[in-house]
């Protein structure tokens, strides 16, 4: 839960008691007699909007309104990301144009918390650089936002928070951004420690939810009228909620939950794909028929060097295994090009890697080194201009297995929730089914929710067009 203590002086010397940090906030804003607005910008993975949207619902309870638009905000929070350094200098900059609003507004509070600010030397830069920054929280202290809005609007000293551990904190507020589609977390944080990712030393050790809170928040978001749910955690697929309930037995519980709704799952790592879970994914009906198991290098050696403890054969047998259990399936990966010591053989490897598993879809990235990571201090790091020749090499050959791999779908009728009003043509909707691709399709906004049957027209490399099949 957010932070709870008895507040007894809020402001201008009146004595309030027994008010949460929360509560405390908005007799502020009350006591003004204005309703106040907040802004959050978020940056990274699908957990970092997950947050957010718990930010999001800590600053309705604050008394705060949302605003899209920083410029008319009174709060200001920041969430950032630290896996590639692209991230973390986009949100100093952005955090950086900030300062012209604070200049506008001296009431403004802005605070900055996610991966980026877990690394001291990131909430040092903020403290030292950026002093309209009321106050940093890592990812073990989002529950302390309130108490750090309440300090800011109070005129107390800047606060800069470095956990020392990270816990699971139940009960926080959330306002979800979509009604019908929504982020469950599960599990936070990783054990494996891949000599590349930051993720370890910026969200802790890997700590379960309890099913039974799992559970009942699914509950909670099918009754709400959710009909896509995204299970949440770095590692997703070693999650373990105690009395033998793995990850496997917390879909097949909650896919029993009375409701008409599509479970999905991410993210995954090769060696916690069990046959369980792909036993799930098989008998489950309401489990989307999508999994993404990151592969990040075709070189056996490689991936001992960023210890990712499978070598290709075994990864092979899981997608052999999943191929004979679904065999619909729709795979998608994540790979690293560029990483330290990579030769064209290597490469070569990964590409070797694509024709086998020939996957829907792969998110790929040239390395990042990131400070504090094992592979930042590598030897051999491969020039940019290598990196960036051999990714246009696997996205060539990714594009055209995708188009073969889509052409499966042509003329197929799928169930396809409507999602959203299309972001390219605001005549059409976009929706998503068991294909990785979204579906864009004419119908009317009142249909922004529903499961709809459509047909599918026509297939492209990144998306489809589908048409409502008629009663």
């Amino acid at each position: 839960m957010a932070e709870n203590y008895i507040v007894s002086k809020i402001i201008d010397g009146d004595v309030a008691e027994h008010l949460s940090f929360t509560d405390a906030v908005a007799a502020i804003h009350k006591k003004k007699g204005y309703t106040p607005k907040y802004f959050v910008q978020t940056f990274g993975c699908q957990q970092n909007e997950a947050d957010s949207e718990r930010l999001g619902g800590m600053c309705v309870a604050m008394g705060y309104e949302k605003t899209t638009t920083p410029d008319d905000a009174d709060l200001i929070l920041v969430n950032t990301c630290a896996v590639r350094e692209h991230a973390e200098k986009k949100a100093l900059s952005i955090i950086g144009q900030y300062k012209h609003i604070k200049d506008r507004n001296p009431g403004l509070v802005i605070g900055v918390g996610g991966c980026m600010v877990t690394q001291e030397s990131r909430a040092d830069k903020l403290r030292r650089s950026y002093p309209y920054v009321s106050f940093t929280f890592d990812t073990g202290a989002i529950h302390k936002v309130p108490s750090l809005v309440l300090g800011a609007l109070t005129g107390k000293k800047r606060s800069f928070i470095l956990s020392d551990e990270w816990k699971i904190n139940e009960g926080l507020p959330i306002s979800r951004e979509s009604a019908h589609m929504a982020w469950l977390s599960i599990m936070y944080g990783c054990n494996n420690f891949c000599s590349y990712c930051i993720v370890p030393y910026v969200r802790g050790r890997e700590r379960s939810r309890s099913a039974e809170a799992i559970i009942e928040e699914a509950k909670q978001l099918i009754a709400g009228g959710a009909r896509d749910i995204t299970l949440l955690g770095q590692n997703v697929n070693s999650y373990n909620g105690g009395d033998g309930v793995d990850i496997a037995e917390l879909m097949h519980k909650i896919c029993a939950l009375p409701g008409d709704f599509k479970l999905r799952f991410m993210t995954s790592h090769p060696k916690d794909a069990s046959d369980r879970l792909i036993e799930a994914m098989a008998t489950e009906e309401k489990i989307v028929k999508h999994f993404h198991l990151p592969i990040q290098s075709g070189s056996d050696r490689i991936l001992r060097e960023m210890n990712r403890k499978y070598d290709t054969a075994s990864y092979l047998e899981k997608i052999a295994k999943l191929k004979e259990a679904v065999p619909d399936v729709s795979i998608t990966s994540d790979i690293i090009v560029g990483f330290p010591g990579e030769t064209e053989e290597d490469f070569l490897g990964t590409l070797d890697i694509l024709k086998k598993v020939r996957y829907d879809m792969v998110f790929s990235f040239i390395y990042s080194p990131r400070n504090g990571t094992p592979a930042a201090r590598m030897d051999c790091q491969i020039p940019r201009e290598v990196s960036s020749e051999r990714m246009g090499r696997l996205l060539a050959l990714q594009d055209e297995i995708s188009n073969e791999r889509n052409q499966r779908f042509l003329g197929r009728t799928m169930r396809v929730l409507a999602e959203d009003v299309s972001k390219n043509d605001s005549t059409m909707l976009t929706g998503r089914g068991d294909s990785v691709r979204p579906i864009h399709f004419s119908a009317d906004k009142s249909m922004i929710g529903q499961f709809v049957d459509l047909k599918i027209k026509n297939v492209s490399t990144y998306c489809f067009e589908g048409e409502i099949l008629k009663p």
